[in-house]
């Protein structure tokens, strides 16, 4: 179904049926796209013609942008309106992203049992387990039947983000376990709840990075993971949703670091902004592009006698550069998994040295053969295969230890490793290549 002709025509003939139509046969997060293309009189109109409701999904589904348009043509009761239907946690993410006058201003019209709830929430830090976490769960004692606990349910699954698991407490409030919906229903009816939970617990602490939630969600295929505090009281759960929205944007955010942009960045960024998260990592790689060169410059007698040395150095820069950037991409992927770490893994750094061997022998024999056909000196090949097995060494070697020792040093590993890995390549890459040309100058001229 062709979406954005029918949403502008719903909307500027004001014809609710399209709309409705539209609405029952299309994705929220689709419509939210679709929105992009039209004016904001015409954003405001579409709010308009749909249930409060259905536009609080949409809105909830937006990205940053786009929530920002949809919040400008409403004025504030209409936004309140909308958050009532919206889960805290939502509510939350958007009030993260707009000015703090408004922000003021929107939690001064909110009901006040509401207010005490997203507060707490906006009190964490946005890339914590407390930042994303929700306060709409079910939680019942340990105490209740399964008969008492269905009941509970039916009153307040309906409001409620996750209701497959339910999450068991002490009369502390103390988490003590979880159960699934599925094991409640095929339970007697007279089974207290603690007869029937599991007790073994994976939880996170409020404070705990998101990437970390993310990590053990996935590692032990949870549908959702309690937050809680030090007393181990539950404050909230996330669930999958969030974890895969983290997942995605802590992917994103390793890819756009490792090539010295930030996160906050994208192709409408201004060109003032632009400017300013980019050029500082410019002008580190500057420094170390002229350590490169000056490394180069020692040899430069050697490389006037044999020019041929010019034109081959890059094919060794060049191949130790993206062997080390292979084993750098896999280091950061086990670190972010939380599969490796420089204490107990160290051991693994003499298989990523022995590959380097092993690929720097294949691809020196091979490039060798073909100077040799091309140049015709047995010892300019001889010099790159050694300079090949001894550059894709020193790149296994540095692509595994620069990340595990910025990470041992609480550095962002995806944050400055590329930077790193490139100086180490290039400037030790160029001191065996032309170290070797030293050696047998004699033999080469």
């Amino acid at each position: 179904m062709e979406i954005y002709p029918n949403l502008i025509n719903g909307v500027l003939n004001e014809d609710k049926d399209v709309i409705n139509e539209l609405m029952h046969l299309t994705y929220s997060v689709d419509i939210a796209t679709a929105l992009k293309g039209l004016k904001n009189e015409e954003i405001l109109k579409f709010y308009n013609l749909v249930e409060e409701k259905s536009m609080a999904d949409i809105l909830a589904k937006a990205d940053v942008v786009m929530q920002a348009r949809i919040l400008s043509v409403l004025d504030y009761s209409q936004i309140i309106g909308l958050f009532y239907y919206m889960s805290n946690d939502d509510v939350v993410d958007i009030l993260e992203n707009i000015s703090i006058g408004m922000r003021k201003k929107l939690l001064n019209l909110m009901k006040k049992e509401d207010t005490s709830l997203i507060e707490e929430l906006l009190g964490y830090d946005s890339d914590s387990a407390g930042g994303i976490m929700t306060t709409e769960y079910i939680a019942l004692s340990e105490e209740l039947t399964v008969a008492e606990a269905l009941n509970k349910i039916k009153d307040i699954g309906p409001k409620t983000e996750l209701i497959e698991t339910i999450f068991i407490v002490d009369k502390q409030k103390k988490l003590i376990g979880t159960v699934d919906l599925r094991n409640i229903l095929l339970a007697s009816s007279n089974q207290q709840l603690k007869s029937i939970m599991r007790k073994l617990l994976v939880y996170v602490y409020a404070g705990t990075d998101q990437e970390e939630v993310a990590r053990l969600v996935s590692k032990y295929d949870l549908k959702g993971i309690p937050v809680v505090n030090q007393n181990e009281i539950l404050l909230g759960i996330i669930t999958v949703d969030d974890i895969i929205d983290v997942m995605v944007e802590e992917h994103m955010e390793d890819i756009l670091r490792l090539g010295g942009v930030s996160e906050e960045e994208n192709i409408s960024t201004t060109l003032r902004t632009s400017v300013k998260k980019r050029l500082p990592w410019l002008l580190i790689n500057l420094i170390t592009v002229f350590l490169t060169a000056f490394t180069i410059g020692l040899f430069e007698d050697i490389i006037d006698q044999v020019v041929v040395l010019a034109v081959v150095m890059p094919i060794v820069l060049g191949m130790a550069g993206n062997a080390g950037t292979q084993t750098l991409s896999v280091v950061i992927r086990n670190i972010s998994l939380g599969e490796v770490n420089l204490r107990q893994n160290w051991r693994l750094v003499f298989k990523e040295i022995f590959l380097g061997g092993v690929n720097g022998a294949i691809t020196g024999i091979i490039t060798s053969v073909i100077l040799y056909i091309l140049y015709g000196n047995l010892y300019i090949s001889l010099i790159v295969f050694i300079s090949l097995v001894g550059s894709l060494v020193i790149a296994g070697l540095f692509g595994f230890l620069i990340p595990l020792v910025l990470k041992l040093m609480k550095a962002d590993p995806a944050l400055a490793s590329s930077i790193f890995l490139t100086t180490a390549t290039d400037v030790l890459g160029a001191l065996v290549f032309l170290g070797l040309a030293r050696l047998f100058l004699p033999l080469l001229i």
